[in-house]
Parts: structure tokens; sequence; C-alpha cells
């Protein structure tokens, strides 16, 4: 499958959890020890540029943090340059890179984001994986628990299935990655490097990079 592996989906040169993630072959394997790999990177964060603010949470000094943000859990590292808007609620275990945007009201929780991506206004983000300049329009969601609460099957239009064994995983968006107003990442979406999603989708599985998810979910190439 790849299509979903971590080299293939993210440019690793954009985050700091590079050396971490290179231990792994696909993305959702590496959510289980988000939590450990943030305790061991924070203490090591050059002190002119980032601040312990709280038990185990890491501010960079350039970040902007506004006053009425609901909370800010850690463990957890924001990095340069970011803003996290009022209302946002970081519930732990989140690797947030540099410039990126935690907008109005959306919360994050078991996450690593890349540099620049924004998840701007009303955006739930669980137990996934956002690539370099990801983006996620007003109001779209990863939903990370299946149903029947049963473990999370990664499926690949026509080809291979991989059975995560776990019973939460959100998306892994690669680089790039536009998701339109209102959109539902199903638990297990893989979305390829420079790929697009049309607004009120429902999408799961595995789509290609440099594609189009139309809300009918016909996957065609992108021009």
């Amino acid at each position: 499958m790849d299509n979903a592996k971590i080299i293939n989906l993210y440019n690793l040169d954009e985050t700091q959890a590079e050396e971490y993630l290179l231990d792994y072959l696909y993305p959702w394997e590496a959510l289980s020890m988000i939590c450990e790999m943030i305790r061991s990177l924070g203490p090591s964060l050059d002190p002119r540029l980032y601040e312990k603010t709280d038990d185990e949470v890491w501010i960079a000094k350039s970040a902007k943090i506004w006053e009425n943000v609901g909370a800010i859990v850690g463990p957890c590292i924001i990095g340069e340059r970011t803003e996290v808007r009022p209302g946002a609620y970081i519930r732990g275990n989140a690797l947030v890179g540099n410039d990126c945007v935690v907008g109005n009201s959306t919360e994050l929780k078991n996450v690593i984001l890349f540099n620049h991506v924004q998840v701007p206004h009303y955006n739930y983000v669980g137990d996934s994986i956002l690539g370099s300049y990801a983006h996620m329009g007003a109001g779209s969601i990863t939903s990370n628990v299946k149903a029947d609460r049963s473990a999370i099957v990664v499926k690949e239009e026509g080809g291979e299935s991989i059975d995560t064994g776990l019973k939460k995983m959100g998306a892994m968006l690669g680089d790039h990655v536009e998701i339109g107003c209102n959109a539902v990442l199903n638990p297990g979406t893989v979305i390829g490097r420079n790929s697009q999603v049309y607004p009120v989708s429902c999408v799961r599985g595995v789509i290609p990079d440099h594609s189009i998810f139309k809300n009918n979910g016909e996957v065609v190439k992108r021009i």
C-alpha cells in the first residue's frame, strides 16, 4: 500500500517529529507513542525559542496564544509563529508545528500537525497526522472511532487492506491536502499529497495523491 506510506505522504523536514516518524512505515503506527515522543522532545527544545508554561506544555515565544483559548493540556508542543485562536481546545498529546493556525473552537487530541497546517474553524482532529500545508475547511472533522468500536481497517480501493489493530484512528493527510467545508473523514482515511476533497463529502479509505474526491464518492485525477 505505497500510497499510505509515510515516505510518500510527508516531507519530514517539515516537522520536529522527523526522527520519530522515521521509525515507522505507515503513519498510524506512530499514533500510540505520540505522548512519549513529546515528553522526550520537549525538554530538548531551545529555551531561547520555547518556554515551558505548564506541566508538559512547551510553547514557542513567537507563537500567538489568545487569552480566551479554551485549554491547552500537556503533553503538548506549539511551534514558532503558530496562532491558537479563541475557544481552541488542545486535549493533550499534540505536536503542533511552526506557522500553524489552530482556530476558533477547534479541538485537537493525539495529533501531529506538520508546519503550516491550518485547522482554523470548528474542526475536530483526533488520532491523526496532518502533513505540511494541509488545510481543513470550516466544520470539517476527523471521525476516529467506528460505531461498533471494532478495530479500524485501512482499505485501498481495488487493492490491499490493512487491519491496524487500533480502536481509534482518524485521518492521515499528506502534504498540501485541501479538505472542503463540513467534510467528514471517516476512521482509517488516508489522503495522498496534493489531493482535494469536495465540501460536504463523506470520505473513507485511501485516496491517491494528486486526486479530487467529489462529494458523490467519485475520485478523479487532479490536473
